[in-house]
């Protein structure tokens, strides 16, 4: 947000001097030198094969669990439902734990090993926390998790099973974010939330590398992506600037669209309104508890993504997210979470409206499987 610029051998969270998210920068000259879509080929199927292109210096510091390089699957019975021909689904809910948190976690707390973080925090919807957990565990690194009172069970037992230590919320992730970031500071803890340390993200945008190697080293007409903190969403963007600076695309880009929920929409509302910032949503309420977030430290950065690709924002109803899940699962296969199913509602309303043509070429990314909320279709 100011330019400042940071040492980034030292465990930083938000600017000391903005106070606004940081990003990484990477030397592409020399990365260029070390890597080419070429070499990448052969390599490892998880999102460490882009190396080069991520924080950790020493390879022994790295901890995977097999995240990344999730299926780009062509959704071709979804497709003929909905009569599109160029649909695909990024299936994130094939990462450990479940979701494309893992992606995240993994290169943060990796980092965080490497940079002797000696205790991490978190405040989280379910799917960060449990991911959170897992990776602190394979460091050996004591984790703290912060819920909402409400969120389901299943996210409850997965932090406890990987040993966290949980502390349940009255509110919502900004009253869990209130007092992790207390806890954080008074306990020496690393603060590992959504933007307020610049890693998470370096992992999410290799969503983006893997969609354009999935597609050849071309890119997409349009990205849907259900958006709470935003961070994947900044994070593929990034990874697009970066890929064109190595000379590995062009200068096409997919235009970017954030979709929320009715209950939740700060950012579809900011965006409609042509604002720089979000205004903290009130009473925040939805089935899709990863899109509950009324106030996103990132939000000017979400926003700047939208205006500059020429995508969109919109909000759709519960109601529809539940009746998306069943459709992706009666013809793909796949039991995705309410957040993985609200880009397949916005895709409808879209391309209803006309915003998307025939022949484009449509990427819906499917966030987290269904597991955790088996209680929305039992109920």
């Amino acid at each position: 947000m100011c330019g400042q610029r940071l040492n980034p051998d030292h465990l930083w969270n938000l600017c000391p001097d903005c106070k606004k998210p940081l990003l990484a920068c990477y030397d592409l000259e020399a990365a260029r030198d070390a890597i080419n879509p070429e070499g990448i080929v052969g390599r490892e199927p998880n999102l460490w094969r882009y190396r080069e292109l991520l924080p950790v210096r020493d390879p022994s510091h790295v901890l995977c669990l097999g995240e990344g390089f999730t299926p780009l699957i062509k959704a071709a019975r979804l497709g003929q439902v909905v009569g599109f021909g160029n649909l695909f689904i990024k299936d994130e809910g094939l990462n450990p734990t479940g979701s494309f948190k893992a992606r995240g976690l993994g290169v943060a707390v990796s980092r965080a090993k490497e940079l002797g973080a000696a205790a991490l925090s978190i405040p989280s919807a379910g799917n960060a926390a449990g991911a959170l957990s897992a990776y602190a565990a394979l460091a050996g690194i004591p984790a703290y998790v912060f819920l909402p009172r409400d969120v389901p069970q299943p996210f409850l037992a997965e932090c406890r099973a990987l040993g966290a230590e949980l502390t349940l919320v009255d509110g919502l992730i900004t009253d869990a974010g209130r007092i992790a970031a207390e806890e954080a500071q008074k306990f020496n803890r690393f603060d590992v939330s959504t933007l307020k340390e610049p890693y998470r993200l370096e992992g999410k945008k290799t969503m983006g590398y893997e969609i354009a190697e999935q597609m050849d080293w071309t890119l997409p007409d349009v990205i849907i992506y259900p958006t709470g903190g935003g961070t994947g969403l900044i994070g593929m963007w990034k990874a697009f600037d970066e890929m064109e600076s190595l000379g590995w695309v062009g200068t096409k880009r997919p235009r970017m669209v954030a979709v929320q929920s009715k209950g939740c929409a700060p950012i579809v509302k900011a965006f409609l309104e042509g604002k720089e910032f979000a205004k903290p949503w009130q009473k925040a309420m939805t089935i899709a508890d990863g899109l509950r977030v009324p106030a996103a430290v990132g939000d000017f950065l979400i926003l700047r993504v939208l205006y500059e690709s020429n995508g969109s924002a919109l909000a759709v109803a519960d109601e529809e997210i539940m009746t998306a899940a069943g459709t992706i699962g009666r013809t793909e296969g796949m039991f995705v979470s309410p957040e993985a199913a609200a880009p397949l509602a916005a895709f409808q309303h879209l391309r209803s409206q006309g915003w998307i043509d025939k022949d484009e070429t449509v990427v819906l990314l499917h966030t987290g499987n269904g597991q955790k909320y088996t209680h929305l279709w039992l109920s």
